[in-house]
This record gives C-alpha cells, structure tokens and sequence, in this order.
C-alpha cells in the first residue's frame, strides 16, 4: 500500500518495513501514525493516534489494511492520543501513562507558558485543544519486555511517564513515539533538521529524557520511525553517534 496526494492537507500511508505503515497527516503530515500488522487475524493496531482531525483518515486507511484492531499509545500527549477516543477499539499504553490517558494527557506538567519562543508559545496554546479529543479508557497496559506483533515493548520515560517505544531486532526498527524529536520543536513553523530530545517544557521529567534517548540509541538501531516527520535511517554506529551526542548537548535546550 502506497497512498500519496497532490492535497498538502490530505494524509498519506507507506509501508516502511515489513508489516509497518507510517500514516502521516495533519499539519504539513507531521503527525505520525503506525500500522502494524497483527500476528494473529487479519487486519492492524495503530501505535499512536495523532490529533483529533487524523480520525476518518485512521480509520479509513486501516481498513484498506484489513481494519482496525486496536490502539496502542505510545503516550498520551494530545497530539499522540488525540483520535483516540474517536476509533472505537481497544487502546492499551504503558501502566505509567494510564492516569494521564485517561485524564488531561499530561497537560498538568506542561508549563506552556514557559516556551521560550514568543510566537510558539500562543501557538501550543492554541493548538492543543484543537488537537486532542480528550479522555480515553484504558483497556489494558503493555510494559517493558511484553511482545506484540513480533515487537518488543521498550520503556523511554521522561518526555511522558508511560512513554513506550516498539523494537524489532531482527530489521533493528524502533518505533519510537517522541523519545526524540527530527526538528526543533520550539520553532515550528519552519524546519529545522537533526536530532532533539524534547524540549523540557513539554517533559515530565527531563533528565529521564536525555537517558531514555541514551537508551534508544544503546539498541543501536538503523531505522527510528519518530511521532513526527519521515522515518531516520543510517547505519547502526552512526545513528549511536548521533544519538549520544543529542542527549550530551541537549540539543534545542
């Protein structure tokens, strides 16, 4: 499956890996949605949601993939659980991240009044209830070491209590929800290429960032699928290296 369109609004799907689809959409596709195929039965989970407006898209491309199973939540920051609510099937995160999918989806430690962009400060003001759909109960938790879908579950705290990411070592895929950000989230109205670690007005906890995305780069992978932009492919002791020093420099910080 391959689907593009010449709309600049309108989300797309690609297989990047065996049995993974990367479904990008809203803002200039930004927000990133994974399809993996279930082991057993037909059809998919996605990993992440994306926001509010991504539902009818979600739906409508998973069933081209044989239908929608269930959700798994990376975490559940707006922007990550946003549709959520709106898919009627099972969602699971990590036990962590239950009290805050089900509440504010950790607004509470968010101080967004403490970005330092003047522009990207009224802009997460904004946006943020645009793009969450609010509450979802939790069916069930995944925690770190579970298997599913021939992935395994890796716990990166920091950014969000429950943040999970999903590793397959035989293709060394990581799918890694927001334990690294490709551009600089305090400037988005533009692009600006590499590797951040979030910022830590949007962190839980900031230092437990920095060592999940150390962790992150210890599996030495060779392609991170991120909650946002194209997937990062390069070979495993480069990908390291870079990693590494994000989380040294504390870049975007």
């Amino acid at each position: 499956m391959n689907s593009k369109s010449r709309n600049p609004l309108a989300p797309t799907t690609e297989q990047i890996a065996d049995g993974v689809w990367r479904h990008a959409g809203d803002i200039r596709r930004g927000m990133n949605v994974y399809f993996v195929a279930e082991e057993e039965g037909p059809g998919v989970f996605a990993f992440d949601t994306g926001t509010r407006a991504m539902a009818g898209g979600i739906r409508k491309a998973a069933a081209e993939l044989g239908g929608l199973r269930r959700v798994v939540l990376g975490h559940s920051h707006v922007d990550h659980r946003g549709s959520a609510a709106k898919l009627g099937v099972p969602v699971y995160c990590h036990p962590d991240e239950v009290a805050d999918a089900e509440g504010d989806g950790g607004v509470h430690y968010q101080p967004l009044g403490e970005v330092p962009v003047t522009y990207s400060r009224w802009l997460y003001r904004v946006v943020y209830p645009i793009w969450d759909a609010g509450p979802v109960k939790i069916s069930g938790t995944l925690s770190e070491g579970d298997r599913i879908a021939g992935f395994e579950v890796v716990h990166f705290p920091g950014h969000a209590p429950g943040q999970i990411g999903l590793w397959r070592e035989s293709d060394r895929l990581c799918l890694s929800s927001d334990t690294i950000y490709l551009t600089d989230s305090m400037r988005p109205l533009g692009h600006h290429p590499g590797i951040y670690p979030p910022h830590p007005v949007f962190d839980q906890d900031a230092e437990q960032t920095l060592e999940s995305v150390r962790k992150l780069a210890a599996l030495e992978p060779s392609k991170i699928a991120p909650g946002h932009l194209e997937p990062l492919r390069g070979e495993r002791a480069e990908l390291r290296a870079r990693l590494e020093a994000a989380a040294d420099e504390r870049t975007g910080w």
